[in-house]
């Protein structure tokens, strides 16, 4: 009898440790798998880039990302950079052809913004919901940095 019971509080015990584990998170987005009739999305390049070398190290300025075509859309953004920090963030294209993609924008990019200056990089959780607005910010954020050498 005793014998049981120290196995079944053993098992309980080992369960809840299991069970309260909580692996690193990868800063990576999940990729997910595009609708069968949705083209692969693709990140084009229209680098604009206004910035310089600030005397205090890294760089300065406003540098635009390229066009991330998605399945709702295009999805453009420029970064605002001072000394090598993310300042600001400003969508340039958001899906906007129907009015359900519109809303998902409306309510993504603020959110995918604030990721970012809190990120202080492109290595940001999608939002749920714009799966394919978040990647498509993601990448053209992530095309803007690269411009800027960040």
């Amino acid at each position: 009898m005793r014998k049981a019971a120290v196995t079944t509080v053993s098992t309980v015990a080992g369960i809840v440790l299991l069970l309260s584990f909580k692996p690193h998170r990868d800063p990576a987005p999940a990729q997910a798998a595009p609708p069968p009739s949705a083209a692969a999305p693709r990140a084009s390049s229209s680098p604009a880039p206004s910035g310089s070398e600030s005397p205090g190290g890294g760089r300065s300025g406003t540098y635009t990302g390229g066009v991330s075509d998605t399945a709702y859309g295009p999805v453009q953004v420029s970064v605002t950079l001072s000394h090598g920090r993310i300042t600001a963030v400003k969508a340039l294209r958001t899906p906007s052809d129907r009015p359900r993609s519109r809303e998902i924008a409306s309510y993504a990019v603020p959110r995918l913004t604030q990721e970012a200056l809190s990120a202080q990089s492109a290595r940001i959780d999608a939002v749920s919901g714009a799966t394919y607005t978040s990647e498509g910010y993601t990448r053209s954020l992530q095309s803007a940095l690269d411009e800027a050498g960040v």
